[in-house]
């Protein structure tokens, strides 16, 4: 489609985080110390144990010099140490991870392409955190890593994800923890071992004769008894101790007035008001309150909440005070969290009713500024739904709301958006919400409302905005999403077209880098026509559009489309009879988001119908019903008809395969309801039942049932055949299968099952010289595709040809009826004895656990599993997973 393709490639050496934002250099710095910081040598000496144990851990309060002390011991370490200031507005495991890295790199750190990097914020997959560890595990010098502020990170799976890498990096890491609270590790297990070091508040605390030096620095003479007293009241807070001497100066009697100080935790508020906020010029008072409600500021965002222009100079004067104004580099600035959350209660106090105005103003000045995640979370704060569903539609990005990345946090925030906003923005996210989460009747209602209210918009001149342009496409994605669930071809066909004159108009006249920011929209708006028309039987139509989203650009943001793309490629393939090429592009398909940490859940699983659906016409039936019980997982929203139609097709078969005909037909019936019939999920339902009463005996019932297929439908047209000859006419079974065209276009699925039809119907008439030979064809042809079901469901009669010499060899392994089968035959002993760790190994492969898997279950890399993977096959005589399995049974080691 004109206009929606995106072209490029993605760097190779990321320079943002999951996110999309700009790494912050300043998270990555050892901070500075200040000119009056006291080195307390009896904490340093401490530390200095750090690199002789995997983990330290410095836990204290807030303010009790913690990061300071590390970073003074860092900076007079003779190697690079790597620093990470963790922040409390990136909790996802992918973003912190992403940090991670970037710090490793940032303190020179080699670290090889192979490792990977994170893209979704909110997840990263095992195998990059066991490359990772695999990699530290053999430098000879530990590389240090410290984790500043760790405490702000709450995730679990975070700390279990660290555990990890720590314990299999061995002795190439050393964590440090800079923390106010106890990180969820199993911090016993370290303690017993002794590869523990702990500093803890007791410690941190300062003794009277450091206090004593510390109010030195800040030109306070204090005696040692005196500073005693300080420091029982304060308990040797860093922070209250430097509080104290910062308003101690301006005072005509210090040491009285440190006397009187009090640091319990209601002082401390009243203190930090007091002393830090109060005694601040008016100005920079209301700009302190202001600013409280922003995780980040800078200044012209300041100047926006004040409505004044004397934001920059304030916010760099308060830096140099160290008034809790931390600087983030790029002139950007946060406020310390204690005194953040101090400035928001007082705000509230202070200022009733202000702070969703702040929040709007917030929201304003960051859409400007093109900073959308933020913009968001302020308009909704502001409960400013309209603006921020128009801002959300107006950037292109509601196809977020479907890819996996922020899908979840999407649907989160919006979720508090109540029924008073009515603009076409709300009702295209309320249309979104609730299409992406399979609720088709109210999706469909919302998005009536939304093609009622943009058919009749024009600006004044007679044109459209950008505004209304995005609304028009974003809609288009929309209606091509609908016209996919409910089976609606030439729905999506005006929605393509609908959506390719919007793009083409947003290009050329309003804003034509928009829709490159946003590749995703235009490939989940081709997946869903792609299968609209899979589902009508337009095979090669359908091929284009998904081939197109398989090639786009995007990195993780098209991730889930192109797994959806390579699973319906993959079913077009299997619908056309070729196993192996189906397998492939399923088996791609599932690589796509396991390769950006995505969700297992989020796509349509149609990949596994697909691998499922192959593995029943190998008759691997184990595998293949684990495959339909993982597939049954997948995202809810996306049954469609396709989906549905393959997964009826799949638990049929596998049911006649097991014997089950009478389950099989009423399994074979597509769930979903459809707008339009499809030609080849009808001719597969009625393929299936027809074999179902073949399996019973009613051949007559058989043929019936697939009378009125078309030709085109060669699989069905096939089973016509068979059934044909089963009810005895040989002629018009032949005669059907001298009809079709049996091009290059159809794989061994269709064709080995055209040869024993033929096969069965020249040993009928006596000519077993053409049956012996059109059954070698079709175990030669299946031999390629490792077929087997088509030679179970042919029939007695193929027994005593697979029995005679020209045969035997080629219908080995085939498990046909007549064929010795492993279980009548004596197993074979094993060549070696399997360890214990490779009988573990072999015990997940039955489980049907992956590689990455196995690994992490076991505490091994992914490396460790392949090697005793090798091992257990070459032991056991085999050559793949599956026969791994099935040998080991035999042989009674499972």
């Amino acid at each position: 489609m004109a206009g929606l393709e995106e072209n490029g490639s993605e760097p190779t050496t990321p320079r943002a985080d999951p996110e999309g934002d700009p790494f912050l250099r300043t998270r990555f710095a050892v901070p500075t110390r200040p000119g009056t910081f006291l080195r307390r040598e009896r904490l340093v000496r401490h530390l200095d144990h750090a690199l002789r144990t995997p983990l330290t851990m410095v836990n204290g309060a807030a303010g009790a010099g913690k990061t300071l002390l590390v970073a003074d011991w860092a900076a007079g370490q003779d190697r690079s140490v790597a620093w990470l200031t963790t922040d409390a507005a990136d909790q996802g495991c992918g973003t912190f991870w992403a940090y991670l890295l970037q710090a490793l790199r940032a303190s020179d750190v080699p670290l090889p392409a192979e490792v990977g990097f994170p893209a979704d914020a909110n997840r990263v997959d095992h195998t990059l955190l066991a490359r990772l560890a695999a990699d530290l595990s053999v430098r000879d010098r530990p590389v240090v890593v410290v984790l500043d502020e760790y405490d702000r990170v709450t995730d679990p799976e975070i700390a279990d994800q660290l555990e990890f890498v720590l314990h299999h990096a061995g002795r190439g890491m050393r964590l440090i923890f800079v923390t106010r609270t106890e990180p969820l590790l199993p911090l016993h297990r370290y303690r017993a071992a002794g590869d523990m070091t702990e500093i803890r508040d007791a410690e941190l605390a300062f003794t009277p004769e450091e206090a004593a030096e510390l109010l030195e620095l800040h030109g306070l003479r204090l005696s040692v008894h005196a500073a005693r007293g300080l420091v029982e009241r304060t308990r040797g807070w860093a922070a209250g101790l430097r509080l104290c001497a910062l308003a101690a100066q301006e005072r005509p009697d210090p040491e009285t007035y440190l006397k009187e100080f009090e640091a319990d935790r209601s002082t401390v508020a009243d203190f930090l008001l007091a002393e830090v906020l109060k005694r601040q010029p008016p100005e920079t008072q209301d700009l302190l309150l202001r600013v409280s409600v922003l995780e980040r500021f800078c200044p012209e965002l300041a100047n926006a909440l004040t409505d004044r222009t004397d934001a920059e100079a304030i916010l760099a004067g308060l830096h140099r005070e160290n008034a809790f104004v931390e600087h983030l580099g790029h002139a950007w600035y946060r406020l310390h969290p204690l005194f953040g959350e101090i400035l928001r209660a007082h705000l509230r106090v202070r200022l009733p009713g202000l702070e969703p105005e702040l929040h709007r103003r917030a929201a304003l000045w960051l859409r400007r500024s093109g900073s959308l995640a933020e913009t968001l979370g302020h308009g909704a704060a502001a409960g400013d739904w309209e603006f921020t569903a128009g801002a959300l539609v107006d950037d292109l990005a509601i196809g977020q709301l479907f890819t996996g990345l922020r899908s979840d946090d999407l649907a989160e925030l919006f979720s508090r958006m109540g029924p008073d906003a009515t603009s076409p923005a709300t009702e295209l996210v309320r249309a979104a919400r609730d299409l992406s989460r399979g609720d088709l009747d109210r999706g469909l209602t919302h998005l009536r409302h939304v093609g009622q209210s943009l058919a009749g918009e024009r600006t004044p001149t007679g044109g459209d905005s950008e505004g209304l342009v995005a609304a028009r496409l974003s809609c288009a994605l929309l209606e091509a999403l609908a016209a996919r669930l409910t089976g609606a071809p030439g729905r999506a066909e005006a929605a393509a077209e609908a959506a390719a004159e919007a793009a083409g108009r947003l290009q050329a006249e309003v804003s034509p880098r928009l829709l490159d920011r946003h590749p995703e929209l235009t490939a989940l708006l081709l997946t869903h026509l792609g299968s609209a028309r899979l589902w009508a039987g337009r095979f090669e139509d359908a091929r284009a559009a998904l081939t197109t989203v398989t090639g786009c650009s995007g990195g993780a943001s098209t991730a889930l489309p192109r797994e959806e793309s390579l699973g319906h490629l993959a079913l077009i393939d299997y619908l056309n009879g070729w196993l192996g090429r189906a397998e492939r592009k399923a088996l791609a398909a599932m690589g796509e988001t396991e390769r950006f940490s995505l969700p297992r859940a989020s796509g349509s699983g149609i990949g596994l119908l697909v691998l499922a659906a192959v593995a029943v016409d190998r008759n691997e039936l184990g595998e293949a019903q684990a495959l339909l019980d993982a597939a049954a997982d997948a995202h809810r929203a996306m049954r469609d008809p396709v989906r549905e139609a393959g997964r009826a097709i799949a638990t049929a078969r596998l049911l006649l395969a097991r014997g089950n005909p009478r389950a099989a037909i009423e399994a074979a019936a597509p769930a979903v309801a459809a707008d339009v019939v499809s030609p080849w999920a009808e001719g597969h339902t009625a393929l299936v039942a027809s074999a179902a009463h073949l399996a019973e005996g009613r051949p007559e019932a058989a043929a019936e049932l697939l009378q009125a297929v078309p030709d085109d439908q060669l699989a069905c047209a096939v089973g016509a055949a068979r059934a044909q000859l089963a009810a005895g006419r040989p002629g018009a079974a032949i005669d059907l299968l001298d009809r079709l065209h049996l091009t290059g276009r159809t794989g061994p699925a269709v064709t080995v099952r055209a040869s024993l039809v033929r096969a069965q119907a020249a040993d009928a008439a006596g000519d077993s010289a053409t049956a012996r030979r059109l059954v070698a064809q079709a175990l030669q042809e299946a031999r390629r595709e490792r077929l087997r079901r088509p030679f179970l469901e042919a029939g007695p009669w193929i027994r005593p040809l697979l029995g005679t010499a020209p045969l035997r060899g080629p219908a080995a392994g085939r498990l046909a009826p007549g064929a010795p089968r492993p279980e009548d035959q004596p197993p074979a002993p094993v060549v070696e004895e399997l360890s214990g760790r490779e009988r573990e190994v072999l015990q997940r492969l039955a489980e049907l656990m992956s590689t990455e898997e196995i690994a992490a279950d076991l505490y091994v890399s992914v490396n460790t599993v392949k090697t005793h993977l090798k091992s257990v096959y070459r032991k056991l005589a085999v050559n793949r997973r599956h026969d791994a399995v099935r040998r080991a049974r035999e042989l009674r080691l499972l």
